[in-house]
């Protein structure tokens, strides 16, 4: 079978769909057996992981990015010959025609929290639910909580949407000491911390938990910093001038992919109190590392732990502060926590992703 996997992601500044692009093309293509796995836009060589800029030259990034947008201006009909299914990203709003249309549905965000995001992104999101998800012969959903709220928001046939979780990278379950050493060197974390990873942006509470962190006890806060490592997204100014003013606060900004094993390997415990999360790549890479990890009790979070973390009501300073407390204040705690974690994501593999999602592939296309 003929597959082409649109791509587009992977020549933008993103995260979460560009690590979850990158590491399924890639496992799709060790698994892919007879199956042919090709791009969209056309491109052949993939460089290394980077959320902050494209991942391929800037003549094949532009060339590409004209295409499509000639494409999704145009709204012409238009096919590959010989392609038998297509991919579909949220950029890529007139698919082929003739080959059958599949596309990952990564959370709900645009329809159940718009006022988190830019006006700009929720109507490209809807419009891509308009034109994409009612028209799709079939949906990838990363969590049951997101395949519950995509069948509950568009009220699309069922059997049209399986759920396959995305996998966490291999180097989170391998992580040495000296791997840890080396990170924290580089950016100067010399002493223990917690740490929250991701974009900041409204969806991701940081206010909530800079104010749960400055209610730890005195001597909590003087022996654990907190670490926030990802970059400054969509964040309000409020939020920023809070991040710069906190006491005992680090911002590293963007982490280079190859430092975050060793960085979420290093914390006594990750943090990560988000209003709403489709998966939540650092809950499942914290677990695979061993770190225990504080988290909330909505969406597809608790899903995701598995019982292996702490859930807290993001909107409680209270749950959060407390739950921070007992944790850095225990390490036997965090041990336990941190060994259930790893049982529990060992269901997160890349691997079984692309092995069922070429299996998803297939069922759709032989309808």
């Amino acid at each position: 079978m003929r597959i082409s996997i649109d791509a587009t992601p992977l020549l933008l500044r993103s995260a979460g769909v560009k690590n979850y692009i990158y590491h399924w093309l890639t496992h799709l293509r060790r698994g892919a057996g007879s199956d042919s796995i090709g791009t969209f836009p056309f491109f052949t060589r993939i460089g290394e992981l980077d959320h902050e800029r494209s991942m391929v030259g800037a003549l094949a990034t532009w060339t590409a990015l004209g295409l499509l947008h000639g494409l999704n201006g145009s709204r012409l009909p238009w096919t590959i010959p010989g392609l038998d299914l297509f991919h579909a990203s949220h950029h890529c709003l007139n698919p082929p025609r003739k080959a059958r249309l599949t596309t990952t549905v990564h959370d709900m965000t645009c329809w159940l929290t718009p006022a988190l995001h830019s006006r700009a992104n929720v109507q490209v999101t809807r419009r891509f639910g308009e034109r994409i998800l009612r028209r799709a012969d079939g949906i990838i959903a990363v969590s049951e909580s997101t395949r519950r709220d995509l069948l509950g928001i568009l009220d699309l046939d069922p059997e049209r949407v399986e759920t396959i979780y995305p996998g966490v990278p291999e180097s989170f379950f391998s992580v040495t000491a000296a791997d840890v050493h080396r990170v924290r060197e580089k950016h100067g974390l010399s002493r223990p911390y917690a740490l929250f990873c991701g974009t900041i942006e409204p969806r991701k509470n940081i206010p909530g938990l800079l104010a749960a962190y400055g209610q730890l006890s005195p001597s909590t806060r003087a022996e654990y910093e907190l670490v926030l490592a990802g970059p400054m997204g969509w964040a309000g100014r409020g939020t920023v001038e809070k991040i710069r003013s906190a006491a005992g606060v680090r911002s590293l900004g963007y982490v280079p992919e190859t430092d975050l094993p060793g960085i979420t390997a290093g914390a006594a415990v990750l943090a990560y109190p988000s209003f709403y999360e489709g998966f939540g790549f650092p809950v499942a890479q914290a677990m695979a590392a061993g770190v225990p990890v504080v988290t909330s009790d909505l969406s597809s979070l608790p899903e995701i732990a598995g019982g292996a973390a702490l859930l807290i009501d993001p909107q409680s300073t209270v749950e959060l502060r407390d739950a921070l407390e007992k944790l850095l204040a225990s390490p036997s705690l965090r041990e336990r926590l941190g060994g259930a974690g790893r049982l529990r994501a060992r269901q997160f593999r890349w691997k079984v992703t692309a092995r069922k999602s070429l299996e998803w592939f297939h069922h759709v296309a032989g309808r």
